[in-house]
């Protein structure tokens, strides 16, 4: 087996994986939800539902952004093959942000509240 066909493998395995996350984290997010629908004040077993599955299509979205380099880089290393690559990882990156955005309420580079190194809480502990 040649060493372009190995890495085809691989990026086409490491895609699986990036689907099998997101369709694993959004049967996890479900059971999640149920489970706590009756149990949590109105609207809270909402928002876990929606961070659990969030979380999930991002870590999904790195998997599959990671076979598409392997696969674009390595096998079939053209210029227009490159360029949509960049254009795959910048629409799945522009995703990731809009959904840490959505999760977290802040960007990925913004620090929370409650990281700051030195931040008091505002009971003043």
């Amino acid at each position: 087996m040649e060493f372009t066909e190995v890495i085809s493998l691989l990026a086409l395995g490491t895609e699986a994986v990036g689907v099998l996350v997101m369709l694993v984290g959004a049967g996890y997010s479900s059971v999640v939800f149920m489970r706590h629908f009756n149990k949590v004040p109105e609207g809270v077993a909402y928002q876990i539902f929606r961070r659990q599955l969030g979380r999930s299509i991002i870590l999904g979205l790195e998997f599959l952004i990671a076979g598409d380099i392997m696969q674009t880089i390595v096998v079939a290393a053209t210029w227009e093959n490159v360029a949509v690559l960049g254009l795959i990882i910048l629409i799945r990156t522009f995703l990731s942000m809009i959904l840490h955005l959505e999760i977290e309420g802040r960007w990925p580079w913004q620090q929370a509240a409650n990281d700051s190194a030195g931040s008091a809480r505002p009971d003043g502990r």
